[in-house]
């Protein structure tokens, strides 16, 4: 069986769905999917605590994605805290630098993400981490706010060899997603190649970047199957070993 690490299946794009959505990840093999909160605004981390809530095999994350680090204050951090304590809450995140968009300042992006950081470790929940174009900034903050005591993911890893190593040495997993499967990925799939099977997730970042052949639909569960089979493809391994090790790492990383 395969788990969908990372997806946003409480959001507005699958009102109505969900049960479906839920069905179909479960005929191609996916039992377990992580609702990962922060996407947008608060409500976003309650409804992934009410979707973990009501259906089995569904755990939920909090935080608040980096473009929204300007609406957080200490008020939001401190219903953040109360949220990450809800039953089936399995991590804090997404949280992290987002530094290609800057729909945040660059130095509240920083400051938010340290207290999220720590927000992890007073909670002792791994954290979800969101990077784009800010690969020596975060890792330079996970090392220094986390103090070697931080477990983590960054999700959709998207950078250089360099960072993928960075980001090993601190004991954290990378996250792959549909975009290994575009034609134009060859320098990702050549990090896929390189990254221990061992250290690697699977996720759709639903309702985000589709897989092909489904790239320009939305994004669902069901089709990380065709991410884990592209590793499978790309480590010239089988779709089985990479279901069972991508399984087992999500199991002690969110200790499902």
């Amino acid at each position: 069986m395969l788990i969908d690490s990372h997806a946003h299946i409480q959001g507005k794009e699958y009102v109505g769905e969900v049960e479906a959505v839920i069905l179909r990840a479960r005929e191609a093999g996916v039992d377990t999917i992580i609702a990962v909160g922060g996407a947008g605004d608060m409500s976003s981390n309650t409804a992934a605590i009410a979707l973990a809530k009501s259906i089995p095999n569904i755990y939920a994350t909090v935080g608040m994605h980096p473009h929204d680090a300007k609406d957080v204050g200490a008020e939001e951090l401190k219903t953040l805290k109360e949220l990450a304590s809800r039953q089936k809450v399995v991590a804090v995140g997404e949280a992290g630098l987002d530094f290609y968009y800057n729909h945040s300042p660059r130095d509240v992006q920083r400051r938010v993400f340290s207290q999220f950081i720590h927000l992890a470790r007073e909670t002792r929940l791994p954290i979800v981490v969101h990077e784009r174009d800010a690969a020596r900034e975060v890792a330079e903050l996970l090392r220094v706010e986390g103090a070697g005591d931080l477990r983590g993911v960054i999700h959709c890893f998207t950078g250089d060899y360099d960072s993928a190593r960075a980001y090993l040495d601190l004991g954290f997993f990378l996250s792959f997603t549909g975009i290994i499967t575009f034609k134009n990925a060859e320098a990702l799939r050549d990090i896929v190649r390189k990254v221990p099977l061992e250290r690697m997730l699977v996720e759709t970042d639903s309702p985000y970047l589709t897989p092909v052949p489904h790239r320009g639909k939305r994004n669902e569960p069901a089709f990380v199957r065709l991410v884990a089979e592209t590793v499978g493809k790309v480590k010239e391994i089988s779709f089985e070993d990479v279901a069972a090790v991508t399984t087992a790492n999500v199991r002690e990383l969110f200790k499902l």
